[in-house]
């Protein structure tokens, strides 16, 4: 082994051994459970960010921990054709390149344009992946738009039409004007922003002046530009100022078309005037009222959010009004939106409509994608009936046919299940699944996997023509059959019979709705077991948190706090990384602070940690939390302990050799401290496989560290560098054994979170112990034994731990003592202490570095000494004239001279009201717990002091 661990030195080549080994693979083996897992696929349109990252970890973990305890695994790795998202990219690379739009080409050489760039996208998602050491199985990569895909998605549109739970019909939706799609409320984003209400005067068209003091209603808006599509005006039936205006009309200003005063109990009393405009047409809210009280739906813009020159007017049906009345003044036609809102206010201002103007943050809703306003809009849509679907869906969580972990996220699915609308399944865009339907010129209805297959289904003559629906399905309907139909459905191939249900689901909160959901619905209808019952998706669902950055905010590029993990692995100097955040960030108004920001945090960049130390710090962090702060300095810590196991076991391969472990059959004799470390490990090996059986990947993590760094480097290893080369080689036989069969036995532990590392090591091990087994992942994974007890040996070991301790923490507090060999006296000693003395009085002197040790009786006056209590015994270190009182007396109030500096520095920070207000609430908790560890040191310091001066 080379004296240093480098990670760049070992991670690539055992990626490479582990895939040509077909190791991913499963063994297909019938007798074994299966065990299945699939990743939930990454936008082709991307980089892995830390989500990504994170998620990946967890799902490899458990992969090669039921390998390793023999079931046949299969983890399903794929991308997703992301339709929205890899579409915008395509367009503004074309438009950037090749100075073309969309509409420039024709529809197939769009899409193969995407396919062009999907090869070199996907690539690097794949580069990242193995970077990371996922042990996908790679001979069944799938697509979301490879071919049996789109035919498991075309099979299950027809069934689904087949039994009238999909159905096509014009609603109001959430439409992007950039993009000139719907959009689902899910891929909304509501933003406060700053903005206006305009109060406009609607006139009276009758004479009201006998019960009414004005001429006009004054009407609150926030967009006047959709006055041209108000239908009425309407008020709170128990709204004592206007009660005498039911069944009246106003004007709409500007255009002079009457509407309706209708009382409805939507319109709170208190809010602004009272009075509300009713425009169905561009309001979710106002589209209720108007089917309510079957008022007309009017749509006044272009699919592109402008002004439109002739207004379409539809009953609450879809059907269309005769709409010859509705006009749009000349001068607004084609203007945009916003452009357009401009000029209707000059103009009511000029004809003394406009009441006021009041300035106001307001919410509005912006698409996801585009970051453009979103628009309500009156469109022709594809839906799927949920109702049913959630009713079964939801049942199944509730029966615990599927379980939630941590279980509190099954309340937030339940909430949205129940309250559930159809969903919108078509999408205007070119790139995805082509909705499989075809119309005639009369607008009927076609639906089949093919124009050849509707022809001869429907008996349509060639000399007919039908064309294809331009829309495509809703990215999310092909991610919801990505259970089932990457086993091969809607065949009934021997993958999907052995791997489905799957086992487990690991994904983040934020897409409960937009996929877990919808996956557990649509699975539960198309897929059923040999009974004919519903059949899940999986059994159990592991929700993650959301990884935010060191002060807890979310890591997005516009803040310019993203860490890419491959950067974490292979590292980034700084100046890479302030371009990485910054790249796209040239006219951003927060540039140099994230540049500041960056130099801060990483002076010299980020070190390379290599994939072991990343994923350890993931599997750290995945506790119940909904949000987990992200941490480098935790990150350097695994990166320490990497360093740590290699030396470990360095050490170990270097002091042991093949004929001392064939020597041990003939001896077997074991200390103490080989003893000890088998049965803590055995400990060991029940607590973190509980862990790692309960989805508690952070106590596992926290299993493994404390016992490789605690016991078995600093306690076990330093204990046998003691007295390797100086003991009876006999007695070494065992020890030495021991060392070999705990690391083995450890690697295999580690080995699921620590994969690269751990092979790297055990392969040097498999050539010692002549193990048949070509990797890691092929052994067994460590068992916990129920008859491996001895509370004695666990006693005694701690006991002299103990004694070890307390000698430490002497030489700690006074210098003079540190190297010295000291004697040691033990009083009011039990019988039990005294055997564990006398047996281990060699060992203990070697390990706590003693002169030697005597048991006096309790009436013995000893000399002045320091002295502690132990469990059966009291230990005492005699210091008179060994102590040099002068010299240990100044050092001391020097060391509290710096701390009392420290002290007045942070407590001066504390106490600016300025400072504590503005500073991160992690920096503050922070600042609080330096400022009580610097109090505690002063403290000891002091009593070490006062000790001292009683000699």
């Amino acid at each position: 082994m080379k004296k240093n661990f480098i990670p760049q030195d070992i991670e690539k080549h055992l990626y490479n051994f582990w895939e040509t080994n077909l190791l991913f693979q499963p063994t297909n083996n019938l007798s074994k459970n299966n065990f299945c897992i699939m990743i939930p696929p990454p936008n082709i349109t991307g980089n892995l960010h830390m989500g990504h990252a994170f998620q990946q970890t967890i799902m490899d973990i458990l992969i090669r921990y039921h390998r390793m305890m023999g079931d046949n695994t299969f983890w399903q790795v794929g991308t997703d054709h992301a339709g929205i998202a890899t579409q915008v990219i395509v367009e503004k690379k074309l438009l950037l390149e090749e100075k073309k739009n969309r509409q420039e080409y024709t529809r197939k050489k769009f899409i193969n344009k995407i396919w062009e760039w999907k090869k070199l996208s996907s690539s690097e998602i794949v580069y990242q992946m193995r970077r990371l050491g996922n042990s996908v199985d790679w001979s069944r990569e799938r697509f979301t738009l490879d071919m049996g895909i789109s035919q498991a998605v075309i099979q299950a549109f027809i069934l689904l039409y087949k039994d009238n739970l999909i159905y096509r019909k014009k609603r109001l939706v959430n439409w992007d004007p950039k993009m000139q799609t719907v959009v689902s409320d899910l891929e909304v984003n509501n933003k406060l922003v700053n903005g206006f209400i305009w109060y406009i005067k609607y006139p009276l068209l009758e004479d009201c002046s006998a019960f009414y003091k004005d001429k006009y209603l004054v009407v609150a808006t926030t967009r006047p530009e959709t006055l041209f599509g108000d239908v009425a005006i309407a008020i709170n039936p128990n709204d004592k100022r206007y009660l005498k205006l039911l069944g009246k009309h106003v004007l709409i200003p500007l255009i002079n078309r009457p509407i309706p005063i209708i009382f409805d109990e939507y319109v709170k009393i208190n809010q602004d005037t009272g009075c509300v405009k009713i425009t169905p047409g561009h309001d979710f809210n106002d589209y209720k009222v108007s089917i309510k009280h079957n008022l007309p739906i009017i749509n006044i813009f272009t699919l592109d959010g402008k002004i439109i020159d002739f207004p379409k007017c539809f009953n609450i049906s879809g059907k269309i009004y005769d709409y010859q009345s509705y006009v749009i003044p000349t001068q607004f036609k084609n203007l945009d939106r916003f452009i357009a809102r401009k000029y209707i206010i000059d103009e009511l201002s000029i004809l003394n409509l406009l009441d006021q103007v009041i300035s106001r943050k307001i919410m509005v809703p912006h698409g996801d994608r585009s970051g453009s306003v979103i628009e309500p809009m009156l469109t022709n849509q594809w839906y799927l009936r949920t109702t049913q679907l959630a009713k079964v869906a939801t049942q199944a969580v509730r029966n615990g046919d599927i379980v939630f972990i941590p279980k509190q996220y099954k309340n937030l699915y339940f909430s949205w299940m129940e309250n559930i609308q159809d969903w919108c399944i078509s999408r205007q865009l070119w790139w995805g699944h082509r909705i499989p339907v075809w119309y005639d010129l009369d607008n009927n209805i076609y639906v089949g996997k093919n124009e050849m297959e509707v022809r001869q289904k429907y008996n349509i003559n060639s000399d007919k023509i039908i064309t294809q629906d331009e829309d495509v399905l809703d990215t999310w309907f092909s991610s919801s059959l990505w259970s089932f139909a990457s086993l091969g459905w809607p065949n009934n191939t021997d993958f999907l019979k052995r791997f489905h249900p799957t086992s487990v689901l690991v994904s983040g909160f934020d897409i409960i709705f937009f996929w877990i959901a919808r996956m557990i619905m649509l699975t539960m209808y198309l897929i059923k077991d040999d009974k004919g019952n519903p059949q899940i998706p999986f059994k159990t669902i592991y929700i993650t948190g959301l990884i935010r950055d060191e002060n807890g905010k979310k890591m997005s590029k516009s803040h310019g706090n993203v860490i890419d993990p491959i950067d974490m692995i292979d590292g980034i100097s700084l100046e890479q990384l302030i371009n990485k955040r910054t790249i796209y960030m040239i006219k951003s108004h927060n540039l140099q602070d994230i540049v500041l920001k960056t130099k801060k945090l990483f002076p010299k960049g980020i070190q390379a940690t290599g994939a072991d130390a990343l994923r350890f710090t993931f599997s750290s962090l995945a506790s119940t939390a909904r949000e987990i702060v992200w941490d480098m300095n935790r990150l350097k810590g695994y990166r320490n302990f990497c360093n740590k196991l290699w030396n470990a076991s360095r050490f170990i391969l270097l002091n042991v050799s093949n004929k001392e472990l064939i020597q041990y059959k003939h001896f077997k004799f074991l200390t103490l401290a080989d003893q000890w470390i088998i049965l803590e490990f055995n400990d060991v090996v029940k607590k973190y496989r509980n862990a790692l059986d309960t989805y508690r990947f952070d106590q596992a993590s926290n299993i493994l560290y404390d016992f490789v760094w605690y016991k078995f480097c600093d306690w076990y290893l330093e204990s046998v560098k003691k007295f390797i080369h100086s003991s009876d080689r006999l007695d070494l036989t065992g020890t030495k054994y021991t060392l070999v069969q705990v690391l083995e036995a450890l690697l295999c532990l580690a080995h699921p979170i620590i994969p690269f590392i751990t092979e790297e090591i055990w392969q040097r091990i498999r050539i010692l112990t002549n193990i048949s087994d070509k990797s890691i992942m092929l052994r067994k994974f460590p068992e916990y034994n129920i008859n491996l007890i001895d509370n004695s040996v666990i006693f005694n070991m701690n006991w002299i731990q103990s004694v070890v301790v307390s000698i430490r923490n002497i030489r700690s507090s006074i210098k003079s003592l540190a190297n010295k060999l000291l004697p040691v006296f033990f009083k009011h000693v039990d019988s039990k202490i005294i055997d564990i003395i006398k047996i281990h009085e060699n060992y203990l002197k070697m390990l706590a570095q003693l002169k030697s040790i005597t048991i006096v009786s309790d009436n013995v006056k000893l000399p002045l000494s320091i002295t502690k209590l132990l469990d059966g015994a009291e230990l005492s270190v005699p210091i008179s004239g060994i102590v040099d009182k002068d010299f240990e007396i100044t050092r001391l109030y020097k060391e509290i001279h710096i701390i009392q500096s420290n002290l007045i520095n942070i407590k001066n920070k504390l106490s600016d009201k300025k400072y504590v207000k503005f500073a991160p609430i992690n920096i503050i908790k922070k600042d609080k717990l330096t400022l009580l560890n610097l109090e505690n040191m002063q403290y000891k310091l002091i009593k070490q002091i006062q000790l001292i001066l009683e000699l």
